[in-house]
């Protein structure tokens, strides 16, 4: 793992797979906590109300009930969000920010939960300046609850849609041959497959030679064994050529293949 700019990051995988992620600064984190602060006042107001039968009987009583049912919903609030919606809360998904395993790997409800707790001091003195001085001093900008988590937080980038050209580039695509076969892939692959074929094209040039032969090689299996292809189709095509055909029939149907009812053209969700 390296840091190759202020707000940038980089992960590095055992198969020699390179993430980069952009780091959320204070101010968009401060913007995400805003809106969420803005939400729990209003949850606040409701336990006011929820709560008047117990300020008839005790005011005493109903304060104690009333600080104890803020603390859960405010700690709970951000809590099931992160664990539920992948790392983000309400604020976090407006500004396009959630939170992300330090190490590229899967977010722990633990993890979502002890940088929660941790807020309490992160807030100390007062305004988050603990948290924001831990996030200028660190190198994930972490502030200490995403320290003691193990946990950073990212900005999720806006989609772009890609230059498949570049992708497929003009050469002889044997499956454009057999309109049948390429109406029937569109026809089976979902396209949460489809962008799985697209990304490993698109970022093939990142992998190792070995892991870029071992996905292809994987994928291809896959995908052949969705439908029965003729030997002229596969004949003398590697792997990583397959899946790029296959991409190509897949983003850009032919004008001279007719559509069929349940056939789907799918678009980049880049």
């Amino acid at each position: 793992m390296m840091r190759t700019h202020p707000l940038e990051w980089r992960i590095r995988t055992p198969e020699g797979v390179t993430f980069t992620y952009e780091l959320a600064g204070p101010i968009y984190r401060a913007l995400a906590w805003g809106i969420d602060v803005a939400v729990i006042v209003v949850v606040g107001w409701g336990i006011q109300i929820v709560t008047l039968p117990v300020q008839f009987i005790s005011m005493d009583a109903a304060a104690g009930l009333i600080i104890l049912l803020y603390f859960l919903a405010s700690v709970g609030y951000a809590v099931l969000l992160e664990w539920l919606w992948r790392g983000q809360t309400l604020g976090k998904r407006l500004l396009g920010i959630r939170v992300q395993d330090a190490y590229g790997l899967r977010l722990r409800f633990s993890q979502v939960l002890i940088r929660n707790l941790f807020r309490a001091v992160d807030n100390l003195p007062v305004l988050y300046l603990v948290g924001v001085a831990s996030m200028l001093c660190t190198r994930r900008a972490q502030r200490l609850g995403d320290v003691a988590g193990n946990t950073m937080v990212v900005r999720i980038p806006r989609p772009l849609r890609p230059d498949l050209s570049q992708v497929t580039p003009p050469i002889y695509n044997s499956l454009r041959d057999q309109p049948h076969i390429a109406a029937r892939y569109r026809q089976l692959v979902t396209p949460r497959e489809a962008s799985l074929a697209l990304q490993a094209v698109l970022r093939r040039d990142q992998l190792d030679a070995a892991a870029r032969v071992e996905v292809f090689q994987e994928l291809a299996r896959y995908f052949r064994g969705l439908v029965h292809l003729p030997e002229e189709v596969v004949r003398g095509v590697t792997d990583e050529q397959y899946i790029r055909n296959l991409v190509d029939v897949l983003y850009h149907a032919s004008p001279n293949v007719p559509k069929r009812e349940g056939d789907v053209v799918f678009r980049s969700p880049l």
